[in-house]
């Protein structure tokens, strides 16, 4: 059996562990401790030793500018994702989508896939992409939030600059920022890995060998199904996932990528899941509408949570897809083309049923001109 693949299937087998599980981590608390350990433990520790294995140089600062990139370029066609599946941009469903689909959290959805496949060089490389997509969704989406919120309570504004710094310091504080400051600290004083205590250096290593099972059983766990919104949600997801594609190959067209391993990053790196932080930004001004007892609420809570329990998986599979295949989409026709299909199969439903619709209208009218005839008879 193909390496690859055999890769795959345990991933998948780790999955469905999580799935068969659920019923023995009932209480809510107990998911969000595994996603906890996840973030605070072994993600850190695992991007803290692939950081300390590689020459940081400054060209290697395109990373997190082309995250940024993307996340705004994202961000400008949300609203036309939007209309186009007849969602208003000023409703409480738009304002929710609006930021969280420009969002990324590779952590839990991509990283550890890029390490098992591509390697600790290309996880470094990802984990700097990742310092520009925190800015985005720690700051600028918080920004965004907080906008939308007093736009439709006015009497919220003061506080706003007390809130913006206290944000700043707690992505300082975030163990993956601290551990990606250390260890750029680090390679600038000349040390890497071997420098390091070996007892130092023995600790990050085995608590980063807890990251990918515990990822794909925390994916298990996590994942939800409705199957009531489910349609509508998952065909903007694999519609975003169309248009990060789509990107990935602009980006590997102009700056004329030959590496594999580069290419594959560029593809499955804006393919990961809707972050959390934009959903707890709309969590926090929706707990002061609920204080304020408003009727209607700036954001859909529950809305926000069904596309994040869709994203993580279906993000989850379509990385592990391009990864299985080998180098298959190291081609930038490849991934054009896997975008354009994303898009269609998104948007197809959504056309069929306007088209259905309009059939329907005009059969019905051109029976209420028959009755109008008759009438008159």
């Amino acid at each position: 059996m193909d390496p690859a693949l055999q890769k795959t299937l345990t991933f998948i087998l780790f999955i469905l562990v999580g799935f068969l599980i659920r019923k023995k981590f009932a209480n809510k608390d107990q998911v969000n401790g595994i996603k906890n350990m996840i973030l605070t433990i072994a993600l850190p520790s695992t991007i803290f030793v692939a950081l300390m294995g590689v020459q940081i140089e400054a060209s290697m600062l395109i990373y997190p500018a082309m995250a940024l990139v993307f996340n705004f370029a994202l961000f400008a066609i949300t609203p036309l994702l939007l209309k186009l599946f007849g969602i208003a941009a000023e409703s409480a469903q738009g304002r929710t989508l609006a930021l969280l689909l420009p969002s990324l959290a590779p952590g839990l959805s991509c990283f550890p896939f890029i390490l098992e496949y591509l390697g600790e060089d290309a996880l470094a490389n990802a984990a700097l992409a990742d310092v520009g997509n925190k800015f985005f969704v720690l700051i600028f989406l918080y920004v965004v939030a907080m906008n939308l919120f007093l736009r439709r309570n006015k009497g919220e504004a003061n506080g706003s600059k007390g809130k913006i710094k206290s944000l700043l310091l707690s992505l300082i504080q975030e163990p993956i920022n601290m551990v990606i400051m250390l260890a750029l600290v680090l390679l600038a004083l000349g040390l890497n890995f071997e420098s390091l205590p070996s007892f130092i250096g023995d600790t990050f290593s085995r608590f980063s060998l807890m990251m990918t099972p515990m990822v794909l059983l925390f994916i298990g766990l996590a994942v939800k199904i409705d199957r009531e919104a489910l349609g509508k949600v998952f065909c903007v997801l694999l519609s975003r996932a169309g248009i990060s594609m789509l990107f990935s190959a602009l980006i590997v067209t102009l700056f004329g990528l030959t590496n594999p391993a580069v290419i594959l990053l560029a593809v499955v790196f804006p393919l990961s899941s809707c972050s959390f932080w934009p959903f707890a930004h709309m969590a926090a001004f929706d707990a002061k509408e609920v204080e304020q007892k408003n009727k209607q609420f700036t954001f859909d809570i529950e809305y926000g949570v069904l596309v994040l329990a869709c994203s993580l998986p279906i993000s989850t599979l379509l990385i592990l897809g391009v990864l299985a295949s080998g180098h298959t989409f190291a081609n930038v026709s490849t991934i054009a083309l896997s975008g354009v299909i994303l898009i269609a199969l998104g948007v197809l439903p959504t056309l069929l049923r306007r088209i259905n619709w309009s059939t329907d209208a005009l059969s019905l009218s051109s029976k209420d001109r028959k009755r109008m005839v008759e009438q008159t008879k």
